[in-house]
This record gives C-alpha cells, structure tokens and sequence, in this order.
C-alpha cells in the first residue's frame, strides 16, 4: 500500500473520531491555537489531531514534532514558523500579522505549537493579536513540557510526601536575558521549582536560589528533549546544576526538589528500556528532607 493511500486511511480515521467525539468544524477564517505536547506525537490531543486533518494553512513551531504534520490533507500549506532562544527566528510580530491574513483570506489556520500554546509560549500575544483584528479563534490546550515530560522523565511534578506546591518560571525574558525576580520569595515559597528555557542561566539560578537560603546539596535535574526517544536525564544537586546544564545544547526542562528523589524509583522508561526500578518504601521516602 502506498504512503498517500495509507494517510488517507489515518485522515479517515481521524475523520471517524472527530464524528464520534462531537469535535466542533474547523471554519474558513477561524485561527485555531494549538499544543502538540512536548515531543512525542503521541501526546497530542484529539482535538489538536482532528485540526491539523482539517487545516488549510499550518504554522508549525521548531519545537512541535513534524511526524504530525503527516496527517495533514492533500495540499495544505505548511509554514515552518519557529522560535528558538540564541537563534534566528522568525519575528513573532510577522508571526502575528501572517495569522491574521491567512484568515482574512478565508482559510482555515492552525498555530501548531510545542507543548501547551499558553505557558511561556506566544499564543496569548497572538490569540490578543487576532481579537484586534476581529479574527475568530479557538485555543486548544497542550500537555506542557514541565509537566509531561517530567512525567516521562519519572519525575512528578506533586508527590504529597514532598510538595504541596510546585511553581514554574521561564529563564529567559522577553529580551532574552534571565528575569528580575523575587528569588527570595521563590527560593522560600515553593519546595519543587521548574524552569522553562532557563539552561542558558541555570548557573545564575542556581547561584540565587542557594544565596536565597535554598540547600546547594539539594536534588535537581536537566530533562533534555524531554519524550522523545533520544531524552537524556541528568541527576545532579543545585551546587551543580549551571555545569551540568551546560553539557547539553539541547532543549531542557529543569526540575530543582526533593521530587527529584523519586525518580529513581519511577523511571519508567528506563525500565521499558530494561533497567531495574529501585524499591524504597514510602516510609523511606518520607523521611527524604
């Protein structure tokens, strides 16, 4: 069987499960705003799915995986629009102004980005983008790389034996540089800390978390390309956090917390892959301070 003939099965099939799930129609004009999870094409919505099967036009990100783009139609408009920190990219103003066009010709336009389009991605600077112009839109929401692909890295973002309270921040600004902020109030507010686009400065991080009181021996990790099959997982404590980071070019999650302990009991991929989970009881895993 041909490989036109085989996608035209998958969009058939995405065709059968829109039906079955009631999913709302992709109309001429609408900007859909789409999360395609972290990496792994399997962690895509179905709503997402069903959007990239329908959409005229596709605006896909550096950080979405392009397998997806696959179950796109016959000649849908593909246009690579990412972004990345360090990097060229495409001005997100263009990005903006492009989205509005594409709509005001009466197509049907995805925004497919990484992880979830509203957490320190763009898609609330383009979703306000199109309010003004009068531009019809929908969001469909993401699975976040802090929190899918900590899971994949078997690391859980809440454990009630060690966090009530986990809090995100990005690393790098709107002028690329590390955020001003309050790391004091972070460093005594929060037990579990995850940083987006922060690999770059994960040394200044760990610098002011640890001058804010925070343990320089405390657990942390760098999940980088977090579910896909080449993801590395680097275990290291907060002291070392800036040199360990910096050994990867790669995108990366950080994680800082006593959360990061689990891990070695729920790496699941690692056990796929044929290694031996350790076996600690939770009274043991209370007692991690």
């Amino acid at each position: 069987m041909s490989n036109d003939l085989i996608h035209a099965a998958d969009r058939a099939a995405i065709q059968r499960l829109s039906a079955a799930l009631n999913l709302p129609a992709f109309e001429m004009g609408w900007v859909w705003l789409a999360g395609a999870g972290p990496g792994d094409p399997g962690l895509i919505t179905a709503l997402g799915l069903h959007a990239i099967a329908a959409a005229d036009v596709i605006l896909y990100d550096s950080l979405s995986n392009e397998s997806l783009l696959a179950f796109a139609r016959p000649g849908v408009e593909l246009i690579f629009s990412g972004k990345r920190g360090g990097m060229h990219s495409c001005k997100q103003c263009d990005i903006s102004r492009t989205l509005v066009s594409l709509a005001q010709e009466h197509k049907r336009v995805l925004r497919l980005k990484g992880g979830d389009p509203l957490v320190f991605g763009r898609g609330a600077e383009e979703a306000l983008t199109l309010a003004e112009a009068g531009v019809p839109f929908r969001i469909i929401p993401g699975v976040t790389a802090g929190i899918g692909g900590l899971a994949y890295a078997g690391i859980p973002v809440t454990h009630r034996d060690t966090n009530q309270v986990v809090t995100f921040l990005t690393g790098h600004g709107a002028d690329g540089k590390l955020p001003e902020l309050d790391w004091v109030s972070i460093a005594r507010g929060s037990p579990t800390l995850v940083l987006y686009m922060a690999r770059k400065y994960a040394g200044d991080v760990a610098a002011k978390l640890i001058a804010a009181g925070r343990s320089a021996a405390e657990p942390a990790a760098i999940v980088s390309n977090a579910s896909l099959a080449d993801q590395t997982v680097q275990v290291t404590t907060l002291a070392c956090l800036g040199s360990e980071a910096n050994k990867t070019s790669a995108p990366a999650i950080l994680v800082i917390g006593e959360n990061v302990t689990l891990r070695e009991q729920m790496d699941w991929l690692g056990a796929v892959a044929g290694y031996a989970l350790a076996i600690k009881s939770q009274a043991a895993i209370k007692d991690v301070s």
